[in-house]
């Protein structure tokens, strides 16, 4: 289960007794605090906390540069031109602070970025709970022929039954004598610290992230990206979502410019000004590389 029973006892109590407040609020964030949004099968991710809203991306634009922004008519126009110019400090203004359930191995992806605070859920301390990642069977693809870090076609339905059955086989027999190490009787279990190296990486893990705004888009960009891994795909989709009703203008911004613009080398700047004028262009002509040509083919053609 995604919560257990106290942590959703304790969401209830929270969101039972609001408070007023002095500080800015996003209405579309306060929707959103301390719920937690499944993901994945056991997952979730919820927020906790959070400070600042689009208004305060432009009161931080506006200190830092006076008369400078003064041609900028309001304060949507002032975002996006601070996205458009990859001006980053203002959105460091705005943080939020995170509760996230994922499996060990997306944990291990997701900590290499490495401009948030974390705290997570110590299995020296505590005993991990046995609660495992298992794909569904849609997901279950071969190694991508064309990229080393990715998938290719879907397995059958006959291998998919073989892996999962191996998957559920090996993380229940792996949590059995997880179990049987911490409390053997008649004599003392074998420390915590020790113990948990033998669970495998899709055994679930719990952590508060918190991060600013600019490095949460930074986030967003690489593993909200089609080409990220699903499983942690689907964290960052849920995040964006989130992100989406906390800072709206922000996000928008985020969504054109980012995720939905791109970065031309001054090669590929050369050879789109070359078949302006008419020139046919090819990878031999280009002057880049294989990888660089289809790239780029594969956005204009």
């Amino acid at each position: 289960m995604p919560l257990s029973p106290d942590q959703q006892a304790e969401i209830d109590a929270l969101r039972a007794s609001p408070r007023p407040t002095l500080r800015a609020v996003s209405e579309g964030m306060e929707r959103h605090l301390y719920l937690a949004h499944p993901v994945l099968d056991h997952g979730f991710v919820r927020v906790i906390d959070y400070m600042g809203d689009d208004a305060a991306i432009v009161q931080a634009a506006r200190v830092s540069y006076g008369a400078g922004t003064r041609h900028v008519q309001n304060d949507e126009g002032l975002i996006r031109y601070l996205m458009r110019h990859w001006h980053s400090t203002p959105f460091e203004m705005c943080e939020v602070k995170l509760h996230v359930k994922l499996p060990v191995f997306v944990a291990r992806q997701w900590i290499r970025h490495r401009t948030a605070n974390v705290n997570e859920y110590s299995a020296r301390y505590s005993i991990l709970d046995r609660e495992f990642y298992i794909p569904a069977p849609g997901d279950l693809a071969a190694q991508s022929s064309v990229n080393n870090q990715g998938r290719g076609a879907v397995l059958g339905a006959e291998e998919a039954a073989r892996v999962l059955g191996w998957l559920r086989e090996d993380a229940a027999r792996a949590y059995d004598h997880y179990e049987a190490m911490l409390s053997t009787e008649g004599q003392q279990g074998l420390a915590r610290e020790l113990a948990r190296m033998n669970l495998p990486m899709n055994v679930y893990t719990q952590w508060y992230w918190k991060t600013d705004l600019h490095n949460l888009f930074h986030f967003l960009r690489l593993r909200a990206d089609p080409h990220a891994q699903m499983e942690i795909r689907v964290y960052a989709e849920a995040i964006a979502r989130i992100v989406a009703d906390w800072v709206p203008i922000a996000a928008a911004a985020f969504a054109d410019y980012r995720m939905g613009g791109t970065t031309l080398s001054a090669q590929a700047i050369a050879v789109l000004r070359r078949r302006l004028a008419g020139e046919a262009v090819t990878q031999e002509t280009s002057g880049m590389s294989k990888g660089e040509w289809r790239e780029f083919t594969d956005l204009w053609g």
